[in-house]
């Protein structure tokens, strides 16, 4: 008995060796629709030494600005609309972009960076820098003049669309909601797309993952949105 015992662990020792020596492979997530590159861990130990690019520095302000916003519309949900797959989508939705606004404003900070986003030419189609609330909400606080047709960036609602939202209840808040987080969603994939299309951005190690997280989180709930709509 006892022998068998002992030939047992030596079996699962010489098994387990194996295991122990082989690492993880390292992964390099691609653009959407590419394909991940995998790293040495020489390469990986040099990338994470290569720090971040301005753009990507432009990149976290204004997706700041972007998922603000999507926390504002999540925060119309509870009073205009009885459709629990929605509200339970739309609740979701805001908790990650909340917790993920917390993150990317932590990563600027650690870095010694500004949080707020400022008027540049590499976002056509944003404003110059504005009060947070504003900016998220996507609300023309600012003056009492009807609300504006232009977003604050690509991707965004624009303050007349959020007024209209704020406006509509019932199935005609479902299908806004649903229509502009869907339109939310894209733009934001558009700009993680374009910032990995420029040499040398999203090397930082904590920002690739983000923008890996941002592609596949938001194309999975792209698509459950798209079925809520289509059941509406």
């Amino acid at each position: 008995m006892c022998k068998s015992v002992t030939i047992l662990a030596i079996g699962l020792g010489l098994a387990a060796a194996p295991l122990a020596l082989a690492s993880p492979p390292i992964f390099q997530p691609g653009a959407p629709g590419g394909a991940a590159r995998t790293l040495t861990p020489e390469q990986s130990i040099e990338m994470a030494q290569t720090g971040h690019s301005a753009a990507d520095a432009r990149f976290m302000q204004h997706m700041i600005v972007h998922h603000g916003q999507a926390v504002a519309m999540g925060e119309l949900i509870a009073d205009r609309t009885t459709n629990a797959e929605i509200a339970l989508m739309g609740e979701r939705i805001a908790r990650s972009q909340a917790s993920e606004i917390e993150m990317m404003r932590a990563w600027l900070e650690h870095r010694g960076l500004s949080t707020r986003m400022s008027h540049d030419t590499d976002m056509p189609g944003s404003m110059p820098e504005h009060g947070s609330h504003a900016l998220a909400s996507g609300m023309n606080h600012a003056s009492h003049d009807a609300p504006s047709d232009t977003p604050v960036m690509p991707g965004m609602l624009s303050p007349a669309q959020m007024a209209q939202l704020e406006a509509a209840r019932g199935t005609d808040f479902d299908s806004l909601y649903l229509t502009g987080m869907i339109h939310h969603h894209q733009g934001a994939i558009n700009m993680v797309t374009a910032l990995l299309a420029g040499s040398g951005n999203g090397m930082d190690p904590q920002l690739s993952e983000f923008l890996s997280a941002v592609i596949a989180d938001q194309a999975a709930e792209i698509s459950r949105m798209r079925g809520l709509l289509a059941d509406l």
